[in-house]
């Protein structure tokens, strides 16, 4: 319970940071490189956009990770955040809270970068493949079904990316003085892989849920939910232009 006392306060915060500096840097990049570039270099977009909120959100997330893998991994060290972030800070000042930041950005990034832009690409294809009418016909219903499914594929990929580094953290936390190279070197390639079957359906389940919810909330507040990304006609006149 100890981990769960620790990890509740982190999920709301860290989902509503990334999904909305996403959203930001997604429509100032688009912005930057104007509507047929965007549609051209799509993909590229979404990970630029993702790799950067990340990178902010992690800032904040950090001090809250530090306890809350410190009290997963050290039984009896302490039961709750609130215990937690004093005692840290005690100890070893703000770099306690901090030392875990660029494992965090190297598990957390790459993380973020497939979650985004694998959800984004695998709707375009479920859309385009799968899905039997155009998404304009499909009942809202019917879209929060698609994007579930997308999330959860995006999921199964996340957990992947982000495996070893993630088991780098957990090490790096329980072991206070250890470097990232010799955690790895401790946990060697079976150790940082292991886990990973569990944690494919714990993150796939959860990506899908987030993914769900955050469409849902869209519906219901009748935000804005543009459809998959689609040729913009200057760019079919140009093409068909050159076909000629």
């Amino acid at each position: 319970s100890s981990g769960i006392n620790a990890e509740w306060p982190l999920r709301p915060g860290q989902g509503v940071g990334k999904f909305g500096f996403y959203e930001a840097f997604k429509n100032l990049y688009s912005g930057l490189m104007g509507e047929e570039n965007t549609y051209l270099y799509r993909t590229s977009m979404y990970l630029a956009a993702s790799a950067s909120a990340e990178f902010f959100a992690d800032i904040f997330l950090c001090p809250m990770e530090s306890v809350k893998v410190r009290i997963q991994t050290t039984p009896g060290w302490s039961q709750t955040l609130r215990e937690g972030a004093p005692r840290i800070w005690a100890e070893e000042g703000v770099n306690g809270f901090y030392k875990g930041l660029a494992p965090l950005w190297a598990r957390q990034i790459p993380y973020t970068m497939m979650k985004f832009a694998c959800f984004e690409r695998t709707v375009e294809v479920l859309y385009k493949y799968v899905v039997p009418k155009p998404r304009s016909d499909c009942s809202k219903g019917e879209q929060l079904v698609v994007t579930f499914i997308a999330g959860y594929i995006a999921g199964v990929f996340c957990a992947i990316v982000s495996h070893p580094a993630d088991s780098i953290v957990s090490k790096l936390n329980a072991n206070p003085g250890g470097g990232v190279s010799s955690a790895a070197k401790e946990l060697g390639l079976a150790g940082l892989w292991k886990g990973l079957g569990p944690r494919i359906i714990m993150i796939g389940t959860l990506t899908a849920l987030q993914w769900f919810i955050y469409d849902s909330v869209k519906v219901a507040f009748r935000l804005p939910r543009p459809p998959p990304p689609e040729m913009p006609e200057s760019l079919k006149r140009k093409l068909a232009a050159s076909q000629a």
